[in-house]
């Protein structure tokens, strides 16, 4: 075996370090020793989405306007007009969810964002709270109360109905002392609209405060903070105001203030805290974090839009929609998963009829017709489609062309609906 040549005593390059190749970069590891990076590939062209029609649990489609508004030149985010349009978004919020709370601002986040600002500025360690779990988002709101240090009272019913009055007045009586109800008004993940106006008078009854998440509801049917008397709720942007996800609105009432000045705890979030994001929000201006400039601009322009079509019209024409819908998916022999009298306009479970395969006819609009359904989540994976008429995706046009690919679909698995029968059954609700 030939043996190793001695190093002359000339050579001073080290055994253990790399030779960086001078054409690519290369970083320093400590002790001298230096590694080369892996060469970086440019990727050619811009990204090009592909053309979709938004019909599923969120996003949903973004009118032009509110594209456009996100490509206008960037501010800084103390800039006095940036400032001044900061207000525009709070009025517009207050004219949408209904209200004259002064604490009424969107978190720089998802609609999660705003469940857990929510939970931590309004629960302490060792508050009970009280909550409806009928879907994956009343099971997400347990979650984050009990790692807030809460205790998660939940009042459980079936996936597709809704939590009854009376289950929550006997969850409330057995509370030593509530701090907290908190039901979804929309669950997204079911399709089932939740009373709201009785389980409010029950959390005051037994001096709790009320928190509602209407992330999905926003904008689409009816969210009276000050008339149901509401302490606090928050939404998303990305549902029933047509926004693009990023930020999510909430709004706090005096009792819920009252309540977050006079913890005996800090908030356990910096980032969420609204008793600092307040002063941002505020007339101080104190600088708290950079805010997403383009997603503020998007809001604006999205809330105007809602603003001009005028919320009793807008409505009027999700409930029109999902009547034309259901019609249709009735003619398909399909039925909706939902509660009857409890169903959601703008978000429709349907039951995925046996030996259907949920996922390839997903697949087969999105593949073929460029059309996007959701799936079911939790125990109903595999067992719904979610269709979502949220905002602007809540169209005439969009009903008759997820009827007519539906149709497709289902005959490809060899369920043989009368053709056209679904969107002539749409039609006749819209020429009623």
């Amino acid at each position: 075996m030939a043996s190793r040549p001695r190093r002359r005593p000339t050579d001073r390059r080290q055994p253990d370090r790399l030779q960086p190749d001078p054409g690519h970069p290369s970083r320093d590891e400590g002790g001298g020793r230096r590694v080369q990076c892996a060469p970086v590939r440019v990727i050619p062209g811009e990204f090009t989405p592909p053309a979709r029609l938004l019909l599923g649990p969120g996003p949903s489609q973004v009118h032009p306007r509110v594209l456009r508004a996100m490509a206008a030149p960037l501010l800084g985010h103390l800039d006095p007009a940036f400032v001044a349009m900061m207000e525009d978004v709070k009025r517009l919020l207050r004219f949408v969810f209904a209200t004259e709370n002064p604490l009424t601002l969107p978190i720089s986040g998802t609609g999660s964002a705003g469940m857990e600002a929510a939970i931590v500025n309004l629960v302490e360690p060792g508050d009970e709270v009280v909550m409806g779990v009928n879907g994956v988002f009343g099971t997400r709101l347990a979650e984050v109360v009990e790692r807030a240090g809460a205790t998660a009272v939940r009042v459980e019913a079936p996936w597709g109905r809704v939590v009854r009055a009376e289950q929550i007045e006997a969850a409330l009586r057995g509370c030593r002392r509530p701090k907290l109800l908190a039901l979804v008004h929309a669950e997204t993940s079911t399709g089932v609209w939740q009373p709201l106006e009785d389980a409010v008078r029950l959390a005051h009854d037994h001096g709790a405060l009320f928190l509602t998440d209407c992330v999905t509801s926003l904008g689409g049917v009816p969210v009276e903070i000050d008339a149901w008397g509401i302490d606090a709720a928050y939404s998303g942007t990305q549902k029933c105001l047509s926004c693009p996800p990023g930020l999510a609105p909430v709004t706090f009432g005096p009792r819920a203030l009252d309540a977050l000045h006079g913890r005996k705890t800090r908030v356990q979030s910096w980032y969420l805290d609204l008793t600092l994001l307040e002063r941002y929000w505020g007339e101080e201006r104190v600088y708290h974090h950079t805010a997403p400039i383009s997603m503020n601009y998007a809001l604006r322009e999205a809330l105007r839009l809602v603003a001009e079509e005028g919320l009793p019209a807008r409505f009027a024409r999700h409930r029109l929609n999902h009547a034309a819908l259901a019609a249709g998916l009735a003619a398909l022999g399909l039925e909706l998963a939902a509660e009857e009298g409890h169903r959601l306009p703008m978000l429709n479970a349907v039951t995925v009829p046996e030996g259907v395969d949920e996922a390839r006819v997903r697949g087969q609009l999105l593949a073929g017709r460029g059309i996007e359904i959701g799936g079911g989540l939790g125990p109903m994976k595999g067992r719904v489609w979610r269709i979502g008429l949220m905002g602007e995706s809540s169209q005439r046009v969009h009903v008759l062309a997820v009827l007519a690919a539906l149709e497709e679909a289902l005959r490809a698995e060899r369920r043989l609906p009368a053709p056209g029968a679904a969107v002539a059954a749409a039609q006749a609700v819209y020429e009623a």
